[in-house]
This record gives C-alpha cells, structure tokens and sequence, in this order.
C-alpha cells in the first residue's frame, strides 16, 4: 500500500527546489554505484529542452519522487531524471510517477516513451521490464556505449 495519492504528483518548474533537490540526490546515488560522475553520455536535461517535470509528494507534502519527459522528435519522448528518494521505494511511488508520465505524454499527442538506464541499475531495468518497457537497441547518444541500456513502450 502506498502513502501517495495519485493527485500528490504535479508538475513543477525546473528550478522548484524539491526538483533541484531530488535530482542531486539521484546524481549523488549514481556517482556511487558507478564509482565517477561520468556516467550519462549526451545532453543534460534542461529547463528549456523539458516538456514537463513531475515531482510526487507524500501525505505530508514531502517531495519523495520525481521524473520528467524530454522531446526527442515528432511522436518520442524520453524519460529523463526519474528518482525516488530510498525511503519511499517499494510504497508505490515510482509507478505513480510512471502513470502520471504517461499521461502526460499521452495529452502532448506522445504515443512512445524511450528511456535510457544503466547496468549499475539492475533495479531500475527490473522495473521497466514489469511495468511494460521492452529492451531496444540504443539510440542517439547512448549508441556504443557499454553501460547503457535502452527501454521503449508504446503507449
């Protein structure tokens, strides 16, 4: 059972502080099992090149997860920066997030999310795999590179 309400996941501007804080938290996590901060080939995500970021908050108002959706061409979109702070995993949270990611694409006329996650992250490719994502072949940036692994799902 989850503490999160699905109404408890809006989006927020790049620079809303919970987001600011919640996507440190994710680099400092990914610094530590990939052992260098040289882990994500490609462009940062950025306010101007975001079409939406989610932050999901707990009963108390708590922000405890976050993921946003990046453009990448007419009818694709990526998953960028989905997180969800340790305490809070295993209560529902990032598949609340998941949803709410798709249907925001779904409004923006997006019928197929790609994202791109890596092999110190057997946790996050386990639960792409459940919730419906099916390994592709790597694309843009990530093409020949030996840590990452690519997800898509057609909505």
């Amino acid at each position: 059972m989850t503490n999160l309400e699905t109404s408890d996941i809006k989006p927020v501007s790049w620079d809303d502080p919970d987001a600011v804080r919640l996507r440190e938290a994710q680099r400092v996590e990914l610094d530590a099992r990939y052992g260098t901060d040289d882990h994500e080939p490609g462009a940062l995500p950025t306010a101007e090149t975001m079409a939406v970021f989610l932050v999901a908050r707990d009963r108390d108002g708590t922000a405890v997860g976050c993921g946003g959706l990046r453009p990448l061409g007419p009818g694709t979109a990526e998953i960028k920066r989905m997180y969800v702070d340790p305490a809070a995993r295993g209560t529902g949270v990032a598949t609340a997030l998941l949803r709410a990611l798709e249907d925001h694409a779904r409004d923006l006329g997006i019928p197929r999310l790609l994202l791109e996650t890596g092999t110190g992250q057997p946790d996050a490719m386990r639960f792409y795999q459940r919730e419906g994502y099916e390994p592709i072949e790597a694309y843009g940036p990530y093409r020949g590179v030996s840590i990452s692994r690519c997800f898509a799902r057609d909505l």
